[in-house]
């Protein structure tokens, strides 16, 4: 059986990226990639703006008679606001009432903070020993007209949004979703709105694998439960294949007598890469690729199945949007449980997080029943991972996985 490392090194080098893109509205741009580099258009801050609400002096001024104490008595020529400045020069021995983000009139070099003053008459008088350039946001000091911003590849977050609407990059350039088609089998399973009869049980494994998928930037289709039915299974999996860009399935990849997932997607001309990785829970993982499309086979068992997509689905979905970063959330931290005994397979145990007095994260494991206990992995806040063969005592530094 491969490591996981050495399957999640197979899996990626078998995908390639999407070829297209698309343009979106900015607001529409959240959580998507960017298919080419954004650059700029004016400099930013656009003209010199004042970081406070004052007065906008000349530094010369306050250099003279009064340094001592720092004050100096100045006639206020008018104001500056946002959306509109003064018009005019701001002469020497004068002062303009000026507000956050307001650009600085023409002479002027410094700001004194509105704490700073007391009115005297038609005059104010302002208590600063003022330096130039002092409460000013220089024109340009945060981007220049044409400077890169970023590079393509990049998974855009909200504060992008605000810095691509500040450079006019509006529609965005974004590589075009991936499609993934999500399907489960199993004859015991019911709606989640159902009650289940006599071995029966409620199906959760595509509500859980479309939401991770979602999260992950797919476009996803949910095609719900086929039965243990080969006809069937194969005809739906033909119609998931010629949709989709990834097809996901849970269930049915084992050895069991009803386990017909495997042999059905090579009868539809999936290409086996390889079924089984030395990984607990989720050993019997199956991955092959139909042309360039790759087809995960999960396992049925829920805590299985979503550790399998954190592992091996979600950074190949990463790769085919052609993000350059993959988003794995891999982190040091103490684990806090017993001893764990060397395992020919990698575990990954469920746990909690929580800051140490020396401020190194803990790792406590979560009581949980295996990989059918969803309710355990759902009180997790991450995986810890022991590596194949490797005694962990507790108190050790381990690798853990944030969850989503």
């Amino acid at each position: 059986m491969r490591s996981p490392k050495e399957a999640i090194a197979e899996i990626l080098g078998c995908v390639t990226g999407v070829r297209d893109d698309e343009l979106v509205s900015v607001e529409q741009s959240d959580g998507r990639v960017l298919s080419r580099r954004a650059s700029s258009d004016l400099d930013l801050p656009p003209f010199e703006k004042s970081a406070v609400d004052g007065f906008a002096v000349r530094a010369a001024d306050f250099a003279e008679s009064n340094a001592a104490s720092g004050e100096r008595s100045l006639p206020i020529l008018g104001e500056s606001r946002a959306g509109e400045p003064f018009r005019g020069d701001l002469p020497a021995g004068a002062c303009v009432a000026i507000y956050t983000g307001a650009e600085l009139p023409s002479g002027s070099d410094a700001v004194v903070m509105v704490e700073q003053s007391r009115s005297d008459g038609a005059n104010v008088v302002l208590r600063d020993h003022v330096r130039l350039g002092q409460n000013v946001c220089h024109r340009g000091q945060d981007l220049r007209d044409g400077q890169l911003v970023f590079e393509p590849g990049r998974v855009l977050r909200p504060a992008d949004l605000a810095v691509l609407a500040s450079i006019g990059c509006d529609p965005v350039p974004v590589w075009r979703r991936v499609k993934v088609c999500v399907v489960t089998t199993g004859d015991e399973l019911v709606p989640p709105s159902a009650r289940p009869g006599p071995g029966q049980i409620r199906e959760s494994n595509t509500l859980e694998l479309a939401a991770l998928a979602r999260r992950a930037g797919a476009d996803v289709t949910n095609l719900g439960v086929v039965r243990d039915v080969p006809a069937e299974l194969a005809r739906r999996l033909a119609d998931a294949l010629a949709r989709c860009d990834v097809l996901v399935t849970t269930g049915g990849v084992s050895v069991g007598k009803y386990d017909f997932v495997g042999a059905a997607l090579e009868a539809l001309g999936v290409r086996p890469v390889f079924h089984k990785i030395a990984m607990k829970p989720g050993k019997p993982l199956w991955f092959g690729m139909h042309g360039e499309k790759p087809v995960f086979a999960l396992p049925g068992n829920p805590v299985s199945c979503f550790v399998g997509f954190e592992l091996f689905v979600r950074p190949a979905l990463a790769k085919l949007s052609n993000a350059t970063d993959f988003g794995a959330r891999v982190r040091r931290g103490r684990w806090c449980g017993g001893e764990l005994a060397p395992n020919p397979r990698e575990q990954y145990l469920p746990c909690t997080t929580r800051p140490g007095s020396d401020g190194v994260e803990e790792l406590v494991p979560v009581r949980w029943n295996g990989s059918a206990d969803v309710v355990g992995l759902a009180r997790s806040e991450a995986l810890a991972v022991a590596p194949i063969e490797t005694r962990i005592a507790a108190g050790e530094m381990v690798e853990y996985r944030l969850l989503p």
